[in-house]
């Protein structure tokens, strides 16, 4: 059975910390791409008060399978007490790509 792509979405406090997660997650085959966008105002409630703040947006595309590792890694990496961490799956898309992110998070052969 095929694993199913997903598009997962988390924030970093800035660029230099969204780069390194991007990077670490793409050599560790626990992403096929990872998108960045910087300066992202976000308002959420923390604590009791109403925050804002600019951070990093990350695009993710990976695997169902891919996912484990992928939380442990954000989590690992962030700065964040409760890094975001959302996954959608990808319902439909094109199936040369969809194939892409599968074989791009596969293990390397020994």
């Amino acid at each position: 059975m095929s694993s199913e792509a997903l598009l997962v979405l988390t924030t970093c406090a800035n660029a230099a910390e969204a780069e390194k997660l991007a990077e670490r997650l793409i050599r560790d085959r626990v992403a096929a791409c990872v998108n960045r966008i910087d300066s992202v105002a976000s308002t959420y409630r923390w604590e009791g008060r109403v925050e804002r703040d600019t951070e990093s947006l990350l695009l993710i595309k990976t695997t169902d399978e891919q996912l484990h590792a992928l939380e442990r890694t954000v989590r690992e990496q962030s700065s964040y007490e409760l890094p975001e961490l959302v996954a959608v799956r990808l319902a439909a898309g094109s199936g040369a790509y969809l194939d892409w992110i599968r074989a791009s998070v596969e293990p390397e052969p020994e």
